[in-house]
């Protein structure tokens, strides 16, 4: 059943999207927090604790809920439980609208309003960067965010689902790509998180996404050229600062054949700017990015999602003749 949730979901987030603010995340920023301010002293035995508060407990959370609708009710009441927890952690249309304002804006030659999207979307100081640039950070910000809002999600819904945990998989991902990012936001608070916790969280966020990133840049290896693909791969995804992003950013460089990285835009917020200036990435080979490679990146998103559904599809048929 997990092919069927993932389609109504996907269907359903299309068609009706959630707001950017509504009251599900709004609930897990504030148990995030909650989580981290009650048992954070600094030390890392105490940020593990706190992850697993914030991270894990949910994820137990909807597997029990996930159960007990097995047992008591049936199958058709735990589907409905697993679509909804994927339309509130699964979805394009948490993003996209970002990057369709963009993706407009540069293709109506007005270059300034789309530096002021791409800002306001990620918080970055976006000045008189060249269109070019522009272009190459909205492609690297588009392909990250399809892959944490819909492939790592699919990848452990799917697992989860397999080993009978029902949509705890997707709970798990979603909050574990959440917690780093709320944690590090609070540094300016009056409770500002400590070293250690945002350490954990760090290290944990990395752990849970290494499989689902490299999922994604097979993918995306797949359904684009696959040979330049995995090249870029092997040969240049060191040279991001971090190795599951570099993954995929030179995955998806081989794929559409476009140059990325290069400089780094620096945050508007001074708690994330505090280390100093973002360091500059080495380039990888490819050609200069135009807007024209935002379509591509679209039907690359657009081709992996088809193939991931084909092979859930495949494995759900496979698991009900077996």
């Amino acid at each position: 059943m997990s092919f069927f949730a993932l389609l109504f979901a996907l269907l359903l987030e299309q068609a009706r999207p959630l707001p950017e603010t509504n009251p599900v995340h709004a609930s897990a920023v504030q148990w995030a927090r909650r989580a981290g301010h009650a048992v954070d002293v600094g030390t890392t035995r105490h940020g593990w604790i706190a992850w697993g508060l914030a991270v894990v407990l949910p994820a137990l959370l909807a597997a029990g809920v996930h159960g007990v609708l097995a047992q008591l009710l049936g199958w058709p009441l735990t589907v409905i439980w697993s679509v909804a927890i994927l339309y509130v952690t699964l979805g394009f249309r948490q993003f996209s609208h970002h990057f369709t304002g963009i993706r407009d804006a540069l293709a109506d030659g007005d270059a300034q309003r789309a530096r002021e999207l791409l800002a306001r979307w990620k918080q970055l100081d976006t000045g008189e960067v060249p269109q070019t640039e522009l272009v190459r950070h909205v492609i690297e910000h588009s392909v990250l965010d399809a892959h944490r809002h819909v492939f790592g999600v699919l990848l452990w819904f799917s697992v989860f689902a397999a080993l009978g945990f029902g949509p705890a998989g997707a709970v798990l991902y979603r909050m574990a790509e959440f917690v780093p990012r709320g944690w590090r936001h609070l540094e300016g608070s009056p409770m500002p998180t400590s070293d250690a916790l945002r350490e954990v969280a760090q290290r944990a966020w990395h752990l849970i996404d290494w499989l689902p990133a490299r999922c994604t840049a097979i993918g995306f290896a797949v359904v684009g050229n696959f040979e330049e693909a995995i090249d870029c791969w092997r040969n240049h995804a060191q040279r991001f600062p971090d190795d599951n992003d570099g993954v995929i950013l030179a995955a998806t460089s081989g794929a559409i054949n476009v140059r990325l990285g290069g400089e780094m835009l620096r945050p508007i917020h001074a708690a994330d700017a505090a280390d100093g200036e973002p360091a500059a990435v080495e380039s990888t080979p490819g050609r200069e990015p135009e807007v024209a490679h935002l379509r591509s990146v679209v039907g690359l998103v657009w081709r992996t999602v088809v193939l991931w559904m084909v092979l859930i599809a495949l494995l759900s048929l496979a698991r009900l003749l077996g």
